[in-house]
């Protein structure tokens, strides 16, 4: 079952200008930088009362965020929502009839087990469900 969002993820050009950026907005600074080799990132976290915001620089030209940010620019990327148990989620869902982007969770950032749905089937929303790391 979702429990609630985790973190809404923000595409970037330069994490390190956008870490500035984002630290005068919200009047803090990042609290973890973490790279993802498997999804060719960098990411750089912050929270805000209880939401984070994860921005995500691409490393790899061929990433997902390469792709997203050559596509349609700079902004939000995905909305993850927190699961209790990944594996009995992913299959309720697949179940239901949304498109999984993986077969299994994979390692995130932030110590998370993640998984991406198909946005074309979430009126363009791309829906990352993650839960945290035994």
């Amino acid at each position: 079952m979702l429990t609630n969002v985790e973190h809404l993820g923000i595409a970037v050009k330069n994490i390190a200008a956008s870490d500035e950026l984002f630290s005068k907005l919200f009047n803090t600074s990042s609290y973890k930088h973490e790279s993802v080799e498997s999804e060719g990132v960098t990411t750089s976290f912050f929270i805000i009362n209880q939401t984070k915001i994860e921005l995500l620089e691409a490393t790899d030209p061929d990433s997902p965020i390469a792709k997203f940010i050559e596509k349609k620019g700079e902004g939000i990327h995905h909305i993850a929502f927190e699961v209790d148990d990944i594996w009995a989620e992913m299959q309720r869902l697949k179940n239901e009839g949304f498109t999984l982007l993986n077969e299994t969770p994979k390692r995130g950032a932030d110590n998370k087990l993640v998984c991406f749905l198909h946005p074309k089937g979430t009126n363009g929303v791309l829906i990352e469900l993650c839960q945290e790391k035994p």
